[in-house]
């Protein structure tokens, strides 16, 4: 097995936990977290990825039924379906899996009859597989389904995570007691945790859940690896909902986070703060929900494509038991995952935003550019669609290296530009449902990818992989940009299409102002 063995990585990590540089998420991390997902009738219109094909059993109801076989069943999926090697390498075992109290002694109990065999046993069978375990707490009294939280026993609980082999804690901010308001104060009732798990040895991905209270964007990269930014997400592409308050990207006084925030209202709020993101610290735009059968196809690639370029950790939030062939090819995507993955960790920035288009059901319509660096002098652009028809978009040169020097002096506006689709490379169905037959022969589905030459980044990280131009990592060259020029393309409605673009002769300097991860 290729994939690094927790002892090696652990051997390369202990002694670097200081500061969010402790060695871990450089890029964003993946995985897949157990968390309860809304149901909802499945809407397809995509003629070659049916809705027969997007449907995962129509009912995703995970909700607090977690347990030892759920966590054991979804890490043997990662493996066989090959996903665990293009990047997802954490499963993250959300809320429910408390026996509720703790014992004489004040420690944590798992429950027993979800985890009868104890959290040490689950995160051994996980890491024999060549992937990591992550679990939750809140830093509150209760977590959010009032099972024990751990705000005041930080430390011991700290300690408990370390002794059953934890590699991720995702730390929530339910029942916090007032302990909130102004950033200080959520500082350190969160920081209190980073430095109880820093003092155990043992490297472990910090992941803050407060919803983006408190400015978080502001102070979550000195202590943690990533931070959530908003309320929850749901399965829905521009749907409101009065759950969902913060609806004003420039306002950073929202009182309520909230929960039901669709994919538009999440990518409106970061786009005031998504330079924030830089190598060990992330935006967290919450779990993706591809898969989940709330979305189209084309919204659904749409969603993966904007929380891999805005550089949020891609945490799969679906039932991976009941996988479909269409949402493996959406989410095993590597020319959309090196995105993610680029060493350089430069997030998108949103370059414009239109508002005057035809509006849908719900009275939402807009159109985005958004455009950001990539190692190597490259250029990721995506020009996204959220109106209620399909629109002819544009983008001028000038507009996409905007940020590298306004009104056309960029020297890159001056300069011609390949451009490669980053989706035209999709595996096809026929190969996504040989993978996903349900029996137990692993090497034939290894074989499978290695005849579709699927990209494996257990073997060639996504650096080395960039380094050496690796094709399957750049999309598929469909055109070029003359110097001056401009970006044309139709985009469907609800849909967004992502482009690499790479010039092809001299590269010049770009403009930066944080470390070279290269």
């Amino acid at each position: 097995m290729a994939s690094l063995s927790v002892s090696v990585i652990v051997g390369l990590l202990v002694g670097s936990t200081i500061g969010v540089n402790n060695g871990l998420a450089r890029t964003p991390q993946m995985g897949w977290v157990s968390s309860k997902k809304p149901k909802y009738p499945l809407v397809c219109s995509n003629a070659s990825h049916s809705c027969a094909d997007t449907l995962e059993n129509n009912w995703n109801s995970l909700g607090c039924d977690v347990s030892d076989s759920l966590l054991l069943d979804t890490s043997a999926k990662l493996v066989s379906s090959g996903l665990r090697d293009v990047g997802y390498t954490y499963v993250v075992l959300d809320d429910c899996w408390s026996a509720g109290r703790r014992d004489s002694d004040q420690w944590l109990l798992a429950d027993r009859k979800k985890f009868p065999r104890g959290m040490k046993a689950v995160a051994d069978d996980i890491h024999a597989l060549g992937l990591l375990f992550g679990m939750y707490s809140s830093a509150g009294e209760m977590t959010c389904a009032r099972f024990a939280g751990s705000l005041d026993f930080e430390s011991q609980d700290a300690q408990a995570f370390a002794s059953w082999g934890v590699d991720y804690l995702k730390y929530d901010n339910c029942y916090h007691m007032g302990r909130f308001g102004t950033p200080q104060i959520s500082y350190n009732r969160y920081d209190v945790m980073w430095k109880a798990l820093n003092a155990t040895g043992r490297p472990i991905l910090y992941s803050l859940c407060n919803w983006g209270e408190d400015y978080v964007h502001t102070w979550g990269m000195s202590l943690a690896n990533s931070w959530r930014m908003s309320g929850d997400i749901y399965d829905a592409f521009t749907r409101p909902d009065a759950l969902c308050s913060c609806d004003d990207a420039k306002d950073p006084h929202c009182i309520a986070p909230g929960t039901h925030c669709s994919v538009l209202s999440i990518m409106n709020r970061v786009s005031a703060f998504s330079d924030r993101a830089q190598p060990g610290g992330w935006n967290d735009l919450d779990m993706l929900e591809v898969g989940n059968g709330g979305m189209t196809d084309d919204e659904y690639k749409a969603h993966f494509s904007m929380w891999a370029a805005l550089k949020s950790p891609l945490l799969m939030g679906h039932d991976l038991r009941t996988m479909s062939p269409t949402t493996l090819t959406i989410l095993n995507n590597p020319a959309i995952i090196a995105i993610s993955q680029d060493p350089l960790g430069l997030a998108v920035n949103l370059a414009r935003r239109d508002t005057n288009v035809k509006k849908d059901k719900y009275g939402m319509g807009e159109t985005h550019l958004w455009t950001g660096q990539l190692a190597g002098g490259d250029q990721v652009v995506i020009l996204f669609n959220a109106a209620d028809q399909d629109i002819h978009m544009s983008a001028s040169l000038e507009e996409i290296f905007y940020y590298e020097g306004p009104e056309g002096s960029a020297p890159q506006a001056k300069q011609a530009w390949d451009v490669y689709d980053l989706w035209a490379g999709r595996m096809d169905i026929e190969t996504a449902q040989k993978i996903l037959v349900d029996d137990d022969d692993l090497r034939s589905r290894e074989q499978l990818l290695k005849e579709a030459n699927w990209y494996n980044s257990s073997a060639m990280s996504y650096k080395e992989g960039l380094k050496s131009g690796d094709s399957r990592l750049l999309g598929k060259k469909t055109s070029s940009i003359a110097a001056g020029g401009t970006l044309s393309v139709l985009v469907k409605r609800h849909s967004a299409e992502a482009f690499r673009l790479r010039n092809p002769g001299e590269k010049t300097a770009r403009y930066s102002v944080a470390k070279d991860e290269l």
